[in-house]
């Protein structure tokens, strides 16, 4: 896929989560789980609706399909080493929707981040898991 091209699929994809369309981007995923690649940035957009939607997706994705929602891993490490705080909590929740060991292995070293939030949502998910 092309930039640009990869660049609108992301526009529509959030643009359907933030109307609240979720039911028709989880068909999406399912066509094509290629798009569990591009879960990292779709959590950098701005509007919370979109980033409630992501959420919403992995926990519909994970109860249908559990061996899928790891392909999302690698994109959303990056934003584990985001200055923006709320980019941080965003992958850390998705990484904890995933549940996998590999995933929370991922998230315990943000149990020193310098954010509050950060270290409480850690410390919460890892007592749970």
């Amino acid at each position: 896929m092309h930039e640009k091209e990869q660049a609108e699929l992301i526009t529509v994809i959030a643009d359907f989560l933030e109307m609240g369309h979720v039911e028709n981007i989880m068909a999406m995923f399912k066509q094509d789980t290629s798009l569990y690649a591009l879960s990292g940035e779709l959590l950098r957009d701005e509007r919370f609706m979109v980033r409630v939607g992501m959420a919403v997706l992995f926990e519909e994705m994970k109860a249908m399909r559990p061996q899928e929602v790891v392909l999302a891993i690698p994109a959303l490490l990056p934003l584990l080493a985001e200055t923006t705080v709320w980019m941080r909590g965003e992958a850390v929740n998705l990484l904890a929707i995933i549940g996998t060991p590999e995933a929370l292995a991922y998230i315990k070293p943000l149990a020193d981040d310098p954010e509050p939030q950060i270290r409480e949502m850690v410390a919460d998910i890892l007592a749970l898991s």
